[in-house]
């Protein structure tokens, strides 16, 4: 083991934790190190996990309650009007039936049940139904509400958070010098906003990023400093799924170090905030999914949009393996220096 190397992380580790912002130049020399440097890397990004967060683990649900039909045309979206993915399809689902997910997301210890509709943003006939299906979860159930229905109106963001909605993604997905290169039918700029519209309104935005699109390790780094400018409270980290019938189905770029390299860049320039490791961390991490968990923080528990995730057994075994915890309490004010 080169000596010099493994203290250079940990050095780097040391300045995270005293309170030290890294630069780029940091975080890109993260992104291309040696194989040989990854475990290290992942060991020196863990003490700036555990620092904040311990050994808990925060548990999501995702419940899509509107599939397909959507005018936009991301490339790695199988909902988009570009793929021809077998998907299902179907408006948005009825309120009983999205209070019935909360229930069960409840039940299986999740503590931020996610409601996520595919389209360019709601209607307000769709926002209303939300609305109403929020209001009915609040009153029953100790959950954490993150919504995710696109591109939002102050006044729809005002709407969400008077509801009860706590937090509000909008993924960037990749930096703004790639963007169009993904997505055509809007722009970067759009989604800053709505994560800006959020916060404004009093919601945590929740906003990431998916990694394996063709952009470069610089863009990478560039667009963690984007999400730690606009001041994201929770980062997933989404890995892309190549799906077939989608214009990325032949992206294949990725390793299993790769993602924990990116996952670990990414800790060590939010340190403080929520990494959820998240969309395609089976596909592309593999067996090294347990690792994943010694950088992020969070993941979600179950199915995707369209893919399938591992089992909820699995998940529970591979935490409780490593000797971690779920985090019980659904309404954590956030880190907890230990």
């Amino acid at each position: 083991m080169n000596t010099g190397q493994h203290g250079r992380w940990h050095a780097l580790a040391d300045r995270v934790i005293a309170g030290e912002p890294i630069g780029e130049q940091d975080a890109l020399a993260v992104l291309r190190a040696p194989d040989t440097d990854v475990l290290t890397i992942v060991d020196a990004a863990y003490r700036v996990r555990r620092t904040y967060y311990g050994h808990d683990v925060k548990l999501n649900a995702i419940m899509n309650v509107k599939s397909g039909l959507c005018p936009e045309d991301c490339g790695y979206c199988a909902q988009s009007i570009v793929s021809t993915a077998n998907i299902a399809k179907y408006a948005m689902l009825d309120r009983e039936t999205i209070v019935h997910g909360a229930q069960r997301a409840h039940a299986r210890a999740v503590g931020t049940y996610c409601i996520v509709a595919s389209g360019r943003g709601p209607t307000d006939n769709e926002l209303a139904h939300v609305i109403d299906a929020v209001r009915e979860i609040k009153q029953t159930l100790p959950l954490k509400i993150c919504a995710c229905l696109g591109v939002l109106r102050p006044e729809q963001a005002q709407r969400l958070k008077d509801a009860g909605v706590d937090r509000y993604n909008h993924n960037l997905n990749t930096e703004s010098s790639h963007f169009s290169r993904i997505t055509t039918t809007h722009t970067y700029a759009d989604r800053v906003q709505t994560v800006q519209r959020a916060a404004e309104a009093g919601m945590s935005p929740c906003s990431g990023m998916i990694v394996g699109m063709g952009e470069t390790d610089e863009q990478r780094v560039r667009l963690a400093f984007a999400l730690r400018d606009l001041d994201a409270d929770s980062i997933p980290i989404n890995f892309l799924h190549p799906i077939d019938g989608t214009p990325l189905q032949h992206m294949r770029t990725l390793t299993p170090w790769k993602c924990l390299l990116v996952l670990a860049m990414v800790r060590f320039v939010c340190p403080t905030k929520e990494i959820r490791a998240s969309g395609g961390r089976e596909v592309q991490l593999r067996s090294l999914q347990p690792l994943a968990l010694y950088v992020a923080n969070s993941l979600f528990l179950g199915d995707y949009l369209t893919t399938s995730g591992q089992s909820d057994a699995a998940d529970m075994a591979m935490i409780d393996d490593i000797g971690f915890v779920i985090e019980r309490d659904a309404f954590a004010s956030g880190p907890v220096r230990v």
